[in-house]
């Protein structure tokens, strides 16, 4: 796929307004993107790092999954809102993930199972909540297809967290996230076997996995040059 150019530099960098004139330039919200997207999973996925580890995902992909890739417009720059998981989960407890789930039957798109699921986990009211571009589809070991959901989040709002499956909401520079320099790739034993993920620890968050995976397809798809 032709990476389309840059949009001029109107805007400060790092800020929400450049990243909704790049992601409007590069990306899309059709819903038409995400059959053009059915097969991001041979290049966005757990598997990726890890060949023949994930063989259903390299296969066939996963259950539909939705999240919300949450911009928050401040003054002084964009910052990425994430959740640390419960701690007493049963899967991905206290990971660091983007406000998301399974996308339900009565979810009329990605985009209102994302919303759905952010307004269920953080309190986060649609209201401040602006859908801009789906990402590619990133498809996950433990079997889901996700799809990312970029959206600008305008302050001021409030957060009520459901402590039954989020222990925390924080925010991260976007700046920081889309330095490549910050883009590690680490290795842990996972199921008896050694797996390599992305990971961009920040202070004392270690953010990893598909999320890491997904703020990096961020970065290639919206500020690698």
């Amino acid at each position: 796929m032709t990476t389309a150019p840059a949009p001029a530099a109107t805007h400060p960098p790092f800020s929400a307004e450049d990243l909704r004139a790049r992601a409007r330039a590069r990306l899309s919200l059709d819903p038409a993107s995400l059959d053009r997207s059915a097969s991001a999973f041979e290049r966005w996925g757990d598997h990726v790092l890890n060949p023949g580890a994930f063989p259903a995902a390299e296969r066939k992909g996963g259950a539909p999954a939705a999240v919300l890739v949450p911009i928050v417009a401040r003054a002084n720059g964009a910052t990425v809102l994430l959740t640390q998981r419960a701690s007493h989960l049963r899967q991905h407890s206290g990971q660091i993930a983007f406000p998301g789930g399974k996308i339900d039957a009565s979810d009329a798109s990605p985009v209102a199972a994302a919303l759905r699921e952010a307004r269920e986990e953080i309190g986060l009211d649609e209201r401040h909540v602006e859908p801009v571009a789906y990402l590619d589809a990133y498809v996950t070991g433990t079997g889901f297809r996700v799809f990312p959901v970029i959206a600008l989040v305008t302050p001021p709002f409030e957060l009520s967290i459901n402590r039954e499956e989020v222990d925390d909401a924080f925010e991260t520079p976007l700046e920081f996230l889309m330095n490549e320099a910050n883009h590690r790739l680490d290795t842990r034993e996972i199921s008896g076997a050694p797996r390599q993920f992305y990971a961009m620890p920040w202070n004392d968050r270690y953010i990893w996995g598909a999320t890491a995976g997904m703020l990096r397809n961020l970065y290639v798809r919206l500020y690698r040059e």
